[in-house]
């Protein structure tokens, strides 16, 4: 992990062994990230990148394993695609002035035996706080693969106490508690696209253990219009995700009955953004 610090805002710590995702992420001097306090799904490869605050989820596949169409050999596309595990080769980095921001790319083997690049830059702004991540991803094989994303951004619910709420003009009523549904957990998907607003917004506060902070995530909705939340209080773990998403919470078969999941063919690229601060 490498540390990753601007004037204002949160310390990071980015993992150069999975993609530049996000581990630790400290916020008036405590890390927000679940760590163990997670489900175990049986694969170690994501239960790292779920320790952490933040994991990429695709170019493939986005959610649990689904199996690859016109294999007889019975393989599955794996849980959450095949970004976690890829290392991230480093083109630029510079976090000593009031900004931090770097550049890398990451070269992906999909499971359905395609290549993407990830071209990732993530900038944290010294005088707002706000810290920006803007993905390109390009098909630089020779056969197409699904285009999905999705940004799992998951935080350790034992900070959370009753006055903690979402909202977002995305959510019914325009919010609720966090501890949403019946327990010991759950998860919905929502549209998260509003007529003439490029971006979407997400808030999660007020957060008494972090000196009463409010954490805010906006992304674009072009490519990533729909909000998936879930949480897990389900002993041992005790964590909720913010996830901005590429596509439905539905099966494969259905989004490409429905004509949703579309491919990125050969030399096409697509772009996404997320955004977040702590104020």
């Amino acid at each position: 992990m490498k540390a990753f610090v601007a004037a204002r805002g949160p310390k990071l710590f980015l993992d150069e062994s999975s993609v530049l995702d996000i581990g630790s992420c400290i916020v008036n001097g405590t890390d927000i990230a679940p760590g163990r306090a997670i489900p175990d799904d049986g694969d170690p490869r994501i239960d790292h990148s779920l320790e952490g605050f933040l994991f990429t989820c695709g170019p493939d596949h986005i959610r649990h394993p689904e199996p690859i169409d016109d294999n007889t050999e019975g393989r599955k596309y794996p849980l959450h695609g095949s970004y976690s595990g890829n290392p991230a080769e480093i083109l630029f980095w510079d976090a000593q002035g009031e900004d931090a921001e770097c550049k890398a790319r990451v070269f992906v083997k999909t499971a359905d035996g395609g290549l993407a690049l990830l071209e990732r830059h993530v900038r944290s702004d010294g005088e707002t706080g706000e810290v920006c991540l803007s993905d390109r991803v390009t098909n630089v094989g020779t056969t197409p693969f699904a285009k999905v994303h999705m940004y799992h951004m998951n935080i350790g619910a034992w900070l959370f106490d009753g006055d903690v709420h979402l909202a977002g003009k995305m959510l019914e009523g325009g919010g609720f508690p966090w501890h949403f549904g019946e327990e010991p957990g759950g998860v919905f998907c929502v549209p998260a696209r509003v007529a003439g607003e490029e971006w979407a917004e997400i808030r999660l506060g007020p957060i008494a253990s972090l000196s009463g902070a409010t954490l805010k995530v906006r992304f674009r909705t072009d490519t990533l219009p729909y909000l998936q939340v879930w949480r897990n209080q389900q002993a041992p773990a005790h964590v909720l995700g913010i996830e901005p998403v590429s596509h439905r919470w539905v099966g494969r078969d259905e989004l490409k009955a429905s004509g949703e999941l579309q491919m990125l063919l050969p030399g096409e690229s697509v772009d996404y953004g997320l955004r977040f601060s702590f104020a």
